[in-house]
């Protein structure tokens, strides 16, 4: 009888796991997001070279209100694209922030050090960006939780004393539970889920990545589709992220 109610509860188990990851699936599958994402009023994509050139022009006109655009990740490396990007952006009235990926293996002074090199004024444009998040086999084996949030942390200040704003964090759920959790609340966010809308995260958030399989208005670049946004807040409260 022992056995029979432990095979029940561990066939039970299974089931609930196998119905919850379906439902995870056909979530996105069923573009559930895009519903709730079109109650927003502004939307927009973030980018890297992988989308390669993109005509900005054409994003705008498909309603595009905002761009994150890669520009630095670690400490030396700078992304192809950037310049590029960054000039069309503007010259097409897309209102652009500056992102930086966020590197465990090199100090965060440095990496700071990188992106106002290469970023330089942010004037007119959006606040900094840092995207956390995990990489290679770090999920697997990650890193001492102090020693990251000590490196991020000073990555932010330098980061905040230069501008004189708070940088915003983009970060995916399982490093926010693992790294940001209570710690970096008073930080701007910019969260990741393509399953489901963002209701179970504990916080405010600013941005919200909905959804990685949006119409690329890029050519010729190694991906063919780009990542969607919106914003929690209309065109006024979108002006507290825009650098005086």
């Amino acid at each position: 009888m022992k056995k029979k109610k432990i095979f029940f509860a561990a066939a039970g188990a299974i089931l609930l796991l196998c119905s919850t990851a379906f439902l995870l699936v056909a979530a996105k599958i069923w573009n559930i997001n895009r519903l709730w994402a079109a109650t927003y009023p502004l939307s927009g994509i973030d980018v890297s070279h992988y989308q390669g050139q993109i005509d900005w022009e054409k994003a705008k006109d498909q309603g595009v209100d905002f761009a994150f655009i890669k520009a630095t990740e670690g400490s030396s490396h700078v992304d192809s694209q950037f310049q590029t990007s960054w000039q069309q952006a503007q010259d097409a009235g897309v209102l652009a922030g500056a992102y930086h990926f966020f590197s465990f293996d090199s100090p965060g002074a440095t990496q700071a050090e990188l992106y106002m090199e290469t970023v330089g004024n942010l004037s007119g444009r959006l606040v900094p960006v840092i995207d956390a998040e995990y990489y290679g086999d770090k999920r697997l084996h990650p890193p001492d939780r102090d020693r990251i949030s000590g490196e991020l942390q000073k990555l932010l200040d330098i980061l905040e004393e230069y501008y004189g704003k708070k940088p915003m964090i983009y970060t995916t759920y399982p490093f926010y539970r693992q790294y940001l959790e209570g710690e970096f609340d008073a930080y701007p966010l910019w969260i990741r889920n393509v399953y489901y809308p963002p209701f179970d995260i504990g916080r405010e958030w600013q941005f919200w990545q909905y959804s990685d399989r949006g119409e690329s208005p890029g050519t010729g670049g190694q991906e063919k589709y780009v990542d969607l946004n919106v914003f929690c807040g209309d065109r006024e409260a979108l002006e507290e992220f825009v650098m005086p």
